[in-house]
């Protein structure tokens, strides 16, 4: 069974910066992707970042790019996503998740969310 775990929410000013992390684990579990959505109370479930597990290439979502980076440590299986410049409007509940396979672009296993607040 494949487990994701987030980490690193919490409550920040505006203007500061937070780092959450995803560890997945489960028997010989390599992904193809690794994504981070967030959902913001009433809102639909948005997407934010994901990177191609092998390559590194990453895709970022309008509203973060430029301020928010994910990455990942290979040999740790986890997945990183460092957030600067934060604004109220990025308050909300993020989710990291994992696709098995490139194509369609699915995503197969979820975290159970880890929340973060900006306050203005």
């Amino acid at each position: 069974q494949v487990q994701l775990v987030e980490s690193g929410g919490g409550l920040v000013q505006a203007g500061g910066s937070l780092r959450l992390s995803c560890t997945t684990s489960g028997r010989s579990f390599s992904p193809y992707r690794m994504g981070w959505f967030r959902q913001a109370p009433g809102k639909e479930r948005e997407f934010v970042a994901a990177i191609i597990w092998s390559g590194g290439t990453t895709y970022y979502g309008i509203s973060v790019k430029g301020r928010f980076t994910i990455s990942r440590d290979n040999a740790k299986n986890t997945v990183f996503l460092q957030m600067n410049s934060l604004k109220p409007e990025d308050t909300a509940v993020y989710y990291c998740a994992a696709s098995k396979i490139g194509v369609p672009v699915t995503y197969d296993y979820w975290g159970q969310g880890t929340q973060v607040t900006v306050s203005s």
